[in-house]
């Protein structure tokens, strides 16, 4: 059997929620928020360091991860959300704080705390057995968040002047792993209020 990873995770939450009409990470999760749930399932999943990036003056958001007791260094500030999900991404690889132990990270969207806690670890499983290889599962073929990368594939990312992340993933050097899961979950984001009730009704939380 293959060594377990030392990760690192990124939870994207810069966007602004606009179909939603609400601040979807902070939307209600079980016993928690959205947002409160992402970061216990990946620290249960064995994340040896969690980063949130926000967007900046998020004041509520910044309310939420203090009330979970979320380390203040660990927020990384999006100076600009508007230019989309890869700016958050490239923010992310260039925060100078990741543990030097830490071999691969996490890509993972804010708005997918309806994934089983099998699926995430199908998706660590997958990375431990191609460890030079981004990873990602699969839906009828379809690669889906959230993404495993290596150290330097990550650090790549860093002056990666590609449009947004799915060109980057499909140009070289970069190599991929896929694996096929049956976690309909993998489908979804949380955009609509509609979005919402069917994730949860997934997950039940």
């Amino acid at each position: 059997m293959p060594p377990p990873l030392h990760f690192g995770v990124i939870v994207l939450a810069a966007g602004v929620s606009s179909r939603m009409g609400q601040p979807k990470m902070l939307l209600p999760w079980g016993k928690t928020s959205v947002l409160g749930h992402l970061i216990g399932q990946w620290r249960n999943a064995g994340s040896e360091e969690i980063a949130v990036v926000l967007g900046a003056g998020n004041q509520g958001l910044e309310r939420e991860l203090d009330r979970l007791g979320f380390p203040a260094e660990n927020r990384i500030t999006n100076p600009a959300p508007e230019l989309g999900m890869f700016s958050s991404i490239q923010c992310a690889t260039r925060w100078p704080n990741w543990a030097e132990r830490l071999t691969h990270f996490v890509i993972a969207l804010g708005d997918q705390p309806h994934l089983q806690s099998r699926t995430l670890q199908d998706l660590l499983d997958l990375g431990a057995r191609h460890a030079q290889k981004i990873c990602q599962l699969s839906r009828q073929g379809r690669p889906r968040h959230p993404v495993l990368l290596p150290r330097g594939d990550f650090q790549r990312l860093a002056h990666s002047t590609h449009q947004n992340l799915k060109q980057f993933l499909q140009s070289p050097p970069a190599e991929r792993a896929f694996e096929e899961s049956d976690d309909a979950g993998l489908d979804l984001d949380l955009d609509t209020p509609a979005d919402y009730e069917k994730a949860f009704r997934l997950f039940r939380p």
